[in-house]
């Protein structure tokens, strides 16, 4: 099991960073009044009010917010802002061995998967894949499930998923354990062949994504079977796919039948519509903790993330 952050208490100082695109600012400042909900102080990275094109400010300016955060002992985690693009382009840079001495909660999801593979692997320990403060905290969609999940890094707490959440529905049956690893699939898949690409042997794999249409989903699914992602997975968790719907090419395969040609021939436990992601509510996991996944009762047990 990969090492666990500490757990957040009421009067510690968050950082609050945006690794890849800048976040709508009148979405963040919203957001800011539900961090100070849960006793938080918050500090803001530099490159948080940047816009460099599509990236909030230029990647020394990312990269250093980056690393400040983790170095800075009066910092208790990160949160990021919002993903978007742009992780990736700095993180073969990044000090691992800063973070890695430096173990803290560190937030986020859709481009901050690249973030959270890099982490994983290089510096060992359990970052959550969860909704951001300007992406989700700070817009009026943002449901009361999804806020309670932030819970999690105030006490360690073994987190289960059924459908008295939202939606999970059997994929193919059986159970497995293993470490949970993924999240965005265009990010897992734009990983392939460098040195960040995600580890699925003996764990559970989650994918999501937002805006990509059946055909791409399949290219992306088609780069991890042939980098042999899933020769040795222990099971998978296909999570939420919003907006889906085929545009760019009008006849298409619906996405259950692209689900069903990369995965049904796999003798592994794996369920489907999970609400991981671009979604509400959103269910945050912490990644490199060990879960148990039963698709027959269909359940995700998942173990805490914090110590």
């Amino acid at each position: 099991m990969k090492k666990r952050p500490n757990r957040l208490k009421r009067g510690d100082t968050i950082g609050i960073i945006a690794p890849s695109s800048p976040p709508d600012q009148k979405s963040l400042h919203k957001s800011l009044q539900f961090i100070e909900a849960l006793g938080l102080n918050y500090k803001m990275g530099e490159s948080v009010n940047s816009v460099y094109g599509y990236l909030a400010g230029t990647d020394d300016e990312r990269l250093d917010d980056l690393h400040q955060m983790f170095a800075d002992p009066n910092i208790a985690g990160i949160i990021c802002a919002c993903g978007g693009y742009g992780a990736a382009r700095y993180t073969d840079r990044i000090n691992f061995d800063l973070i890695a001495h430096n173990p803290k909660v560190f937030w986020g999801y859709s481009d901050i998967t690249f973030l959270h593979t890099a982490i994983e692997r290089y510096a060992g320990f359990v970052t959550f894949h969860g909704p951001m403060l300007a992406s989700d905290v700070g817009k009026d969609t943002f449901q009361e499930k999804s806020a309670k999940m932030f819970e999690q890094l105030f006490e360690p707490t073994v987190l289960q998923y059924d459908e008295s959440f939202a939606s999970i529905e059997t994929f193919h049956p059986g159970q497995c354990q293993g470490e949970l690893v993924g999240g965005n699939l265009s990010l897992l898949s734009n990983g392939i062949g460098t040195k960040f690409e995600v580890n699925t042997k003996g764990k559970i794999l989650i994918i999501e994504d937002v805006d990509e249409e059946p055909y791409r989903v399949d290219c992306m699914l088609n780069q991890l079977r042939q980098a042999h992602k899933f020769d040795d997975v222990a099971g998978i968790i296909i999570a939420d796919f919003s907006h889906a719907e085929p545009q760019k090419r009008k006849v298409s395969l619906t996405l259950d039948e692209v689900f069903e040609h990369y995965f049904g021939n796999l003798s592994i436990p794996i369920v489907k519509d999970v609400k991981i992601g671009h979604c509400q509510p959103h269910f945050a996991v912490p990644l490199g903790a060990n879960a148990f996944l039963d698709a027959d009762e269909k359940t995700i047990t998942i173990q805490p993330g914090v110590k």
